[in-house]
């Protein structure tokens, strides 16, 4: 199947990643179908997807026909069946529960055309095993969107260890023809790059708090002052805390046991605190975004640590052949934040030396395995 065959998409999910999605296919020109499992989750996707085009149509970045055309070429769904019976790609935005994904792709195999190309949206989770209960492994790749998926610009196209080459550019160049930045992981690995390269400050930033060394306002009041346009905890309120205990459950399994995560955030969840989607977690979002207070800075944590190890976990994504350079990281890291400029070339301004050092350091304070420097960074041959 080649990108001008794709006529229509259908997105399976339509909460915050699902409608997302849907409403960037309806922007590239597709035809749609949404479907969730209960119709009231269809209906607020659909009502959310009407409300941002409308803003759209307000600021003058697409036209009122535009508008109508887009909300004419989406129908939502239920039934799986019935949604995914004429689509030829399909994304799926699960929640980020193993089970679940398996027990959707297991029917999207038997209810979709067989020339159809399944991809997950999933952050973290392995490829291979999604792709391990279909029929056409070699069709089966992941398409990791970025929250919110209309305005970020980084998509992740994953290698499975069955995927086509076929398939990973079919996916390559849809991503591009919806305006995206897509970055190729060439192999199935926890985390892919984005997640993974952030994942090691997961466990920074819950052993302080933990620790009791600073409260989130202190270090994402210390963030912002640097020019970060949302702060760590803040942002882990924006996508989710549920996503971030089930990502660190899953790094926890799969990487190392040092990503479980911290009694803090298992009390956020345990109390249904999830953050923003629920008006609370980290901060209170009841009345919006919340403001942070940049006079509570922590200006004595050095924000250095954070790309130190980034950095080196980066590191372990090259010496893994997870992505194929350095260029490839830093473009993915540029793209799915808010930065604007990746690991590598922050390194090569501070110093891979400084880094390596910094690593050793934080590796023995902490206790953990996981910010030991690599032999690449020591070396700083990148």
């Amino acid at each position: 199947m080649k990108l001008d065959d794709i006529k229509k998409i259908a997105v399976m999910g339509a909460g915050d990643m699902g409608h997302g999605i849907a409403e960037v296919a309806l922007l590239a020109g597709y035809k749609v179908a949404m479907r969730d499992v209960e119709q009231r989750f269809v209906d607020k996707g659909l009502q959310r997807i009407t409300e941002s085009l409308v803003k759209l149509t307000e600021k003058q970045k697409i036209s009122e026909d535009n508008k109508t055309a887009m909300l004419g070429n989406i129908e939502t769904f239920v039934d799986v069946g019935d949604a995914v019976k004429d689509a030829d790609f399909i994304i799926e935005a699960a929640p980020e529960i193993m089970d679940i994904k398996k027990k959707l792709f297991e029917e999207l195999d038997k209810l979709t055309p067989k020339h159809a190309v399944l991809a997950s949206n999933t952050s973290n989770m392995s490829i291979t095993d999604i792709a391990s209960v279909t029929g056409r492994p070699e069709n089966v790749v992941g398409m990791h969107f970025f929250n919110p998926a209309v305005l970020m610009n980084l998509v992740e196209v994953i290698k499975g260890d069955k995927t086509s080459e076929e398939t990973m550019q079919l996916t390559y160049d849809l991503a591009t023809k919806m305006n995206k930045v897509p970055v190729r992981v060439e192999k199935d690995s926890v985390g892919f790059i984005f997640n993974r390269v952030n994942a090691p400050a997961s466990i920074l930033l819950g052993a302080i708090v933990e620790r009791g060394l600073a409260t989130p306002e202190e270090i994402d009041a210390r963030m912002k002052k640097i020019g970060m346009p949302m702060g760590p905890y803040e942002l882990m309120d924006y996508v989710g805390l549920d996503v971030a205990y089930h990502g660190a459950l899953y790094l926890a399994e799969r990487l190392s046991p040092e990503y479980m995560p911290p009694k803090w955030l298992k009390e956020k969840i345990d109390a249904g605190d999830l953050g923003k989607k629920t008006g609370k977690g980290v901060y209170d979002w009841s009345a919006g975004r919340p403001a942070i207070d940049l006079a509570k800075a922590k200006e004595d944590f050095d924000p250095t640590d954070m790309v130190a190890i980034q950095v080196n976990e980066a590191t372990k994504l090259l010496e893994q052949g997870v992505a194929k350079s350095a260029d490839d990281i830093d473009k993915a890291m540029a793209n799915g934040g808010g930065g604007g400029i990746g690991p590598f070339q922050l390194a090569k301004g501070i110093g891979f030396d400084k880094l390596a050092k910094r690593c050793e350091e934080l590796a023995t304070e902490y206790g953990v395995e996981s910010f030991k420097p690599t032999e690449t960074l020591k070396k700083g041959n990148i």
